[in-house]
């Protein structure tokens, strides 16, 4: 009986008898084959599009695990496998040009990377078309999750989600809550429950990187104009007098308004020694100021 070809990755089947001589030369060839749907990698130029071979008996560059889609692009183009081959694939496109890539079957359909697309994605055929196995699970994950990780560029959670760790390049956007149970909610100025601490020794002027901040001082403070703005109302930060016996003064600089929550006055203020203000943000250059001690 002749030898004959397996489906997809069209190694020699060899029959019992056959290939005297030669069947180690035939056995070597499909180990490297093997080899190339494992882990093997290629570059395709695509520039006009490209026909993936598969040539049985031989190696072949449709045969490898990892393709890289290169070449300058004047249009939209197909990299096409063959009809009836079921594959994985890891695929990048890294063509130039601001041109769809469509990977595809002969016969079928495929997935397209967008004109402006030039990222990888893991893909496999099914027989009849080329189908996404992973989809956009790095950037929004959009149903409730229970999981000991999430690290993601950005977070859409949809439903509640449960995590011991959560790793985000990005912005969390959550319709329903977040619980974590082991561990602490890290932002990027620390644990959420504790408020980070400041301290000053001289004459200190607020900055916009003082939001969510407590300073701990024995000299003035100044509160700024043409800092903070409309858009960082709702922005606060609190000063704790730590001389013993000593009053510090918080003064605003000409253009700055600073009322005060006791009488709704505008002025400096004075905070006595261990006394505790809060200053809030409500608008262009405007603020208001409460707390203990205060006068």
């Amino acid at each position: 009986m002749a030898n004959t070809t397996s489906a997809n990755l069209k190694l020699t089947v060899q029959q019992t008898g056959e290939n005297s001589g030669t069947w180690g030369q035939i056995t070597n060839t499909n180990l490297l084959i093997l080899e190339q749907a494992i882990g093997g990698y290629a570059e395709v130029n695509s520039a006009s599009g490209a026909t993936l071979t598969f040539s049985n008996g031989a190696v072949s560059n449709g045969k490898n695990q990892v393709l890289k889609l290169t070449g300058n692009i004047s249009g939209n183009v197909n990299v096409v496998i063959p009809a009836s081959i079921t594959k994985t694939y890891i695929v990048e496109n890294a063509t130039v040009g601001a041109h769809t890539v469509t990977f595809k079957t002969s016969s079928g359909t495929g997935i397209t990377w967008a004109a402006t697309d030039k990222g990888k994605k893991i893909l496999y055929s099914d027989g009849t078309n080329i189908q996404e196995g992973i989809t956009s699970i790095a950037s929004t994950i959009t149903s409730g999750v229970t999981t000991t990780s999430i690290h993601a560029t950005n977070l859409t959670v949809t439903n509640d989600t449960n995590v011991s760790g959560i790793t985000i390049s990005d912005n969390v956007t959550a319709a329903n809550n977040i619980t974590t149970t082991a561990g602490n909610m890290i932002d990027q100025k620390g644990e959420i429950r504790t408020v980070p601490r400041l301290d000053k020794s001289a004459s200190y002027t607020l900055t916009l990187a003082d939001h969510g901040k407590f300073i701990r001082t024995d000299s003035n403070i100044i509160v700024p104009v043409s800092v903070f703005t409309n858009a960082d109302a709702g922005k606060s930060i609190s000063i704790f007098n730590n001389h013993s016996s000593n009053s510090i003064s918080i003064s605003r600089a000409s253009g700055a308004v600073l009322y005060w929550v006791q009488t709704g006055a505008d002025g400096n203020r004075t905070l006595n020694s261990r006394g505790l203000a809060t200053i809030l943000c409500v608008g262009n250059n405007t603020f208001v100021i409460t707390g203990g001690q205060l006068s």
